[in-house]
């Protein structure tokens, strides 16, 4: 029969010297026998009932519960593996289901908009709302466009968002300029104004086809708070634009 010494057992079992001197202080497992000079001597039953216990502990027993489990003569070493496979077949399901919720949570932070709430205050001005996200979602979350979008703006930091904003201002600069100079909406200018701003769109956030810029000029006159984002550009530019990118749409099909 093979005998250990209680640094050999530490390092079989890859536990402190220290562990092992605790164990069999509170009679969790104490050695078959001692050498002539009282030093502990392990034996294989020893080993074997220590992988049990540390089995037991990575599962999260406490140490008391250990002892009763293993003390236990109505459980044979064979119920004793059974119980285990289960309990380590249902652990491996948690954890499972843990690194699913992280990798969810982890998905759902890479395709956010990467900036601090006050940087998003200073990028987008003080009228922007944090409310617009979820309302967005909401709407168009099931959407390719938005899953697209997610994937792509959460690649930005402050200095593309602010390098996004600057040319859409300029782009709304343009888009007051002709509407001013009473350029109609279905002449050339205003129509390569319309086409700047579904280029811009699919630039920087998703693939805006035609359709969907439709759809998205409909939205300028339908929605009161896109309304109001032209309007207070110059009032009557929301139908305008509406019209420039109808008249673009056609006009490219």
């Amino acid at each position: 029969m093979s005998t250990y010494s209680v640094g050999q057992v530490a390092s079989i079992a890859k536990v402190t010297v220290r562990t092992l001197h605790h164990y069999d202080e509170i009679g969790l497992l104490s050695p078959g026998g001692r050498t002539p000079a009282g030093y502990r001597q392990y034996e294989d039953t020893d080993l074997d009932r220590l992988q049990q216990i540390l089995f037991y502990r990575e599962l999260g027993f406490p140490l008391e519960e250990i002892a009763a489990i293993l003390d236990d003569d109505s459980v044979s070493p064979t119920e004793h593996l059974r119980r285990q496979h289960r309990l380590i077949s249902a652990r491996i399901t948690h954890l499972q289901e843990l690194a699913a919720a992280v990798e969810h949570a982890m998905e759902a932070q890479k395709m956010g908009i990467q900036l601090t709430p006050e940087e998003k205050f200073e990028v987008f001005g003080s009228d922007y709302q944090e409310n617009w996200e979820d309302e967005a979602e909401r709407r168009w979350g099931n959407t390719d466009a938005w899953k697209q979008s997610q994937r792509r703006t959460g690649q930005y930091g402050k200095e593309e968002w602010q390098r996004i904003k600057a040319e859409m201002d300029s782009l709304n600069s343009r888009l007051v300029e002709a509407f001013e100079a009473g350029r109609p909406a279905d002449s050339a200018e205003a129509m390569e104004l319309a086409e700047a701003h579904r280029r811009h769109i699919s630039d920087n956030f998703y693939d805006c086809t035609y359709e969907i810029h439709r759809c998205l000029g409909a939205m300028y006159l339908a929605d009161p708070r896109f309304t109001a984002t032209y309007e207070n550009l110059a009032p009557g530019l929301a139908q305008w634009l509406h019209d420039a990118i109808l008249a673009n749409a056609e006009h490219r099909a």
